[in-house]
Formats: C-alpha cells, sequence, structure tokens
C-alpha cells in the first residue's frame, strides 16, 4: 500500500519525516537482528547442552542396567534378612 507525502515531505501533523522514519524502521531492525543473533546463539548452546545431558543420561541408564544385572543373583534390597 502506497501512500502519497504532501509537499513538505511531512507525514500528518506530528512532523515526522520520511528519513525520521525510514531512520526509525532502520533501528528498529537493528535491534531485531540483534536480539535474534542472541537468541541463535541460545538456542545453539542450549541445544549442545541438551545433547551432553542426553549423553549422560544414556551412559547412567547403561551403568545402572549393568549393575542390575550384576545383582541378579543378590537379595532384594526391601526384603528383611531372615535373621530378623
Amino acid at each position: 500500500m502506497a501512500f502519497a507525502l504532501p509537499l513538505g515531505g511531512r507525514l500528518g501533523k506530528q512532523g515526522i519525516t520520511r528519513l525520521d522514519r525510514i531512520d526509525s524502521l532502520e533501528e528498529r531492525i537493528a535491534h531485531l537482528i540483534r536480539a535474534l543473533e542472541e537468541l541463535s546463539d541460545v538456542a545453539a548452546r542450549q541445544a549442545s547442552e541438551i545433547d551432553t545431558l542426553t549423553r549422560r543420561v544414556h551412559m547412567l541408564m547403561q551403568r545402572e542396567a549393568e549393575r542390575e544385572a550384576g545383582l541378579a543373583d543378590a537379595p532384594p534390597a526391601d526384603v528383611r534378612p531372615p535373621h530378623w
């Protein structure tokens, strides 16, 4: 949608020129770009941390499975010994 500027180059009664509006939009775009880059960095760090944590959980699950397999002959921990 195009709009026409009066001959003086002003928009409405506020006295905002076309260049002022462009400057304002460029400033807002610069802030949005910076915010986007910061969010991208955060997302990359979080993805890396999630990968690390996923590997650690998998490793701990394997250890626990191996420990349980090694304790198959041991009595359950929640059963009282026969001398009680």
